[in-house]
């Protein structure tokens, strides 16, 4: 199936020429008829499995067939979703599938000063992606009114709940018209997700693709057992292999971050963090970066990293093993996306085998152990009992000649 089997128009099915897209994904395929149909949506699916254009493309579709003539634009359709990042990746996708369509379409977001934001607002826009934060204070600003929306989205519900925006959700549903088309798209359906997604769509038909545990299937992943003050010499060992031109790297703080990065800087491989703590035009800047390669390592938090969507990411490092299962699964799957090659590396250290194992039972499977590296545990096995490490282990040794500390089957235990 091709996106013209879709229905799709020809101003869009040219940008999505243009940026090399000739097949849908999945979701794709089963949400574009249900949005153009005009019905309501609920899609279960993660980040990366292409959901964004999955509401994109027949958003465009729908307001260019349908156009206002008033003579200043009235936002007609509004995307709500949890981070900064990813609302400026979803409008810079607006801005990509639509170029040849003649709408418009703004971004708002918090931590930056709001009059370039404002500005846009005043001159008119056919879409507006926004924080729930930033949304609200424009709207009680009477910057942004929703009394002409025709088509709300609201993504990454799952993660609105995890940061604690559900309430300003439900402010701002109070604020939409009673008739308009829904679409509601969340990673996972907890009860409360499920309750939030009843006040908001009407006989919805539901699209479920790629259950989380799915990207296992997907993305080569390996775990290096390691002492903890290892970790830091590792990663500088897998960074002298030149095939690596970027890599994701995950730690659990912000401190962490900002420490890893420094650790790489010293050794003279560009890194820089993306956290909370950071303004937000250092973030933008990381982002840039990183997905200009200019950039060669990104170093992130789970929250901070939400939303990051790299094309062709090929390497995420587990710098330290989540201690929630479910966020192991969402790091990897910034890798491998749409049938992308992915590989996700993790250091554990003996503290951490708890966490690992706890993701090999949502996994269902054992992740690939890496033996042949500089600083293995010595005589460690993660099934049993783990051993206090000596004094003798938590020196780097010496690597004499350069290996690739990729494995291949010789080096790897199932």
């Amino acid at each position: 199936m091709n996106f013209e089997s879709l229905n799709i128009v020809e101003p869009i099915l040219k940008s999505l020429k243009e940026e090399g897209y000739t097949t849908p994904t999945p979701i794709q395929k089963e949400a574009i008829p249900i949005v153009l149909n005009g019905t309501d949506l609920i899609g279960c699916a993660q980040t990366g499995t292409g959901k964004t254009a999955a509401f994109a493309v027949p958003i465009l579709q729908k307001l260019s067939e349908n156009p206002s003539f008033d003579r200043k634009r009235k936002i007609r359709s509004l995307v709500v979703t949890p981070t900064r990042e990813l609302a400026i990746q979803i409008e810079e996708s607006f801005n990509t599938y639509g170029r040849y369509t003649g709408l418009k379409c703004t971004v708002v977001f918090g931590g930056v000063n709001q009059s370039t934001q404002t500005n846009a607002l005043r001159n008119g826009v056919d879409i507006l992606v926004a924080t729930p934060g930033r949304l609200l204070d424009l709207m009680q600003q009477g910057y942004i009114s929703l009394k002409d929306i025709e088509i709300f989205v609201l993504d990454e519900a799952d993660r609105m709940l995890d940061m604690g925006f559900i309430h300003d959700v439900r402010k701002i549903i109070s604020s939409l018209p009673n008739k308009r088309q829904s679409l509601f798209f969340s990673a996972t359906m907890p009860p409360e997700i499920v309750r939030l997604a009843g006040s908001i769509v009407h006989n919805p038909v539901k699209v479920e693709v790629t259950p989380s545990a799915s990207t296992v299937d997907i993305v080569n992943q390996f775990v290096y057992y390691i002492d903890k003050g290892n970790k830091n010499a590792l990663l500088i060992e897998l960074l002298k292999d030149e095939k690596i031109k970027t890599a994701l790297v995950f730690t659990r703080t912000k401190y962490g971050a900002d420490r890893v990065v420094k650790v790489l800087k010293r050794k003279n491989i560009s890194a820089e963090a993306i956290h909370g703590d950071k303004a937000q035009n250092a973030r933008q800047r990381a982002l840039s970066g990183f997905k200009a390669q200019t950039t060669r390592v990104l170093v992130a938090t789970d929250i901070a990293a939400r939303g990051i969507d790299v094309d062709d990411l090929e390497y995420v490092i587990n710098f330290e093993i989540p201690n929630i299962s479910e966020t192991y699964v969402h790091r990897i799957g910034r890798t491998g996306r749409a049938g992308a090659k992915g590989t996700a590396i993790s250091f554990c250290d003996a503290e951490e085998i708890t966490y690992l194992k706890d993701i090999e039972k949502l996994i269902t499977k054992r992740i690939e152990v890496v033996n042949d590296h500089p600083f293995p545990l010595v005589d460690f096995d993660p099934y049993k009992p783990p051993k206090a490490p000596s004094a003798g282990n938590s020196r780097p040794r010496s690597l004499g000649g350069r290996r690739s500390l990729f494995p291949d089957r010789r080096n790897v235990r199932r």
